[in-house]
This record gives C-alpha cells, structure tokens and sequence, in this order.
C-alpha cells in the first residue's frame, strides 16, 4: 500500500534536487551540475519513510557512488518501492542555461518499474488515441499517418520530436519526406514525451533513439496521463547483452510497450524544474526566498497537480515577492 502522502515527500525529493542543480545553471559544469542534484536527491531521500530500491540510477554498482542501481534508500521503515531517477534530466541544459531541465524521480511497488541498463533504447511516443494504431517496428510513415488519423489532422500539420544526433540523419530524412515537421532537440526527449501525450503543445510525437532509464521515466509518466510509448533495446557494444543478463533481460529484441515499462498499479511521477521549459519554471532566487515549480501525477487516484511554492527565509524582515 502506497501511503497517501508519498507523492508530496518525493516532489520535495525532486525540489530540492532542482534548487542545488539551479545554483550551477549556467556556469559550464554539467559534471558538478548533475553531482550537486544527486547529492541533494539522495540526501532527501534518506528521511523518506520507504524501504526503497533503485531500479534505474546513475549506473551500476560498480559505476557511480551515489544512486546506483540496487542501492537501498529510504529509512527502510514504510513500504517497499521500486524507484527511478535522473537527479537532472537534461544536464547540458543546466551546464549552458537553455530551457527544458528538470529533476525528474518515478516511484511503483516493488517490481512496478523495469529493472533496466543505462544503454540505448529505440522510442516512440505518442498520444493516447494512437496507441493501438502505432507499431515501432513498421516505418515511419506508417506510424505518421496513423497518428495524424488518429488526431484528425494532415501528416503536414504534425510536429514530431527528435533528439539532435547524428544518429537520426535516416530518421529525420524519413519524417520530411513523408511531410511531417520537426523539432530538433539538444537534451530533454523526457519531457519531450510528456508533451506529446498532452494535448494542446503542439507537439504530436517523439522519435528516435535515447536513454533507456529515460524510457522507464517516459513510461511512468504515459501511465498517469494515459500516453503510450513503445520501445525496444539497442546494443552498441559487447558488454550490453551481458549487463542485460545481470538485470533479468533474456530478450533483447523485445518491443517494450508502456505497461511492459511500468507495469505497476500505484505509479508515482515527480519532477522540478531547473531551467524554464513548457512544461515547468524553473527554480527563482530571490533576495529572501526561492521559488519552485514543481509537477506530481499518480494513477491512483488518477491526479496530475502543478506545485508554485514560495520558500521564504526565515527572517523577521523577509518580503514574499510572487
């Protein structure tokens, strides 16, 4: 059983993350950016009372020192939950001052999230009318005419998210060529996918390759706003297939659909901003306080809230400014 008030401890989680990641905005220094907010976020969620685990981290065990996948957090006194991470989604972002980062936390019962690697990992996200008409593994002018079809526009009136790599030359002549739009993106295709499931930003998919922990964070969030993301594994180096041995994964070709990502019952998605986006503000320093902005969505119940809070210094003299 998921305590009513967990989704508020892990939005202050994800606050304070994104407080200590804002102080670094701009200065150039994504490596000290994305520790500061790992430090942060490991240190809030040690007063949390959960016996948590880290299903998707800053890596393996032997990889990173602070949220590794397998770590135990928590006071171990609350229930048991599955947790994944990205102390800061969009670290480039915060490094050069550009818009879209976040501090971004997903939470499940245990076994509620997919154990997986920090490897590649194909995507496609879309609309929740879409779902059934979609096929990651058809082209992808199929899969832009069915969501145009399914959102009762023209494939030209599409715009369709992709992350600015080499990688997606094919993919992105692929989306011109059958009259689709494109907005290209330096970092971010997390909050990319949210967009996409929301109607009204102007934003109708998401494809391309990016990080798998993201895609089990996408996941999480599809679950609570009714999206749907499909997605299958890409090994680009030997030792892919053995991590995903370790981690349970007998199938590496398998397409991945949103259930299969976050097959949980009680999902808990949590973000902050860091740097200003669509989709949050990012964190305010004032003479006397900061401001926040943070998003929680659950599935049970079904909710989606937006958090504007105003952390005032305690000060006899401190002016609230909104």
């Amino acid at each position: 059983m998921i305590p009513a008030d967990l989704p508020l401890e892990f939005v202050r989680v994800v606050e304070q993350a994104a407080i200590e990641a804002a102080r670094t905005m701009g200065q150039g220094d994504g490596r000290r950016a994305d520790h500061v907010a790992v430090e942060s976020m490991r240190r809030e969620m040690e007063t949390v009372n959960i016996a948590g685990s880290i299903v998707i981290g800053e890596g393996e065990r032997d990889e990173a020192p602070m949220l590794f996948i397998g770590e135990r957090v928590g006071t171990g006194k609350g229930p048991s939950v599955d947790i994944a991470v990205d102390p800061l989604e969009g670290t480039n972002l915060c490094a050069t001052g550009a818009g879209g980062a976040m501090a971004v936390l997903a939470a499940a019962e245990e076994g509620g999230l997919l154990h997986a690697p920090d490897i590649y990992m194909e995507k496609l996200v879309v609309p929740g009318v879409a779902r059934d008409r979609v096929d990651i593994t058809a082209s992808v002018a199929h899969n832009l005419e069915a969501v145009a079809e399914t959102l009762e526009r023209d494939i030209d009136d599409l715009v369709i998210i992709v992350l600015d790599r080499p990688r997606h030359e094919g993919l992105i002549a692929d989306i011109r060529k059958a009259g689709a739009r494109i907005r290209l993106i330096g970092d971010g295709d997390l909050s990319a996918g949210i967009a996409a499931a929301v109607s009204g930003t102007g934003v109708h998919a998401v494809m391309g390759v990016g990080g798998a922990p993201e895609g089990v964070l996408t996941a999480a969030a599809m679950r609570c706003l009714n999206g749907e993301i499909q997605a299958r594994l890409v090994l680009t180096r030997p030792s892919d297939a053995e991590r995903l041995r370790r981690m349970g994964i007998s199938d590496p070709e398998r397409v991945y659909r949103t259930e299969d990502l976050a097959p949980g019952r009680n999902i808990i998605f949590a973000a902050a901003g860091v740097t200003e986006g669509t989709l949050l503000q990012g964190v305010r320093f004032f003479r006397d306080g900061i401001r926040s902005h943070c998003l929680v969505m659950t599935t049970s119940p079904p909710q989606v809230r937006f958090i504007d809070t105003i952390h005032v210094e305690d000060a006899p003299d401190a002016v609230v400014r909104f």
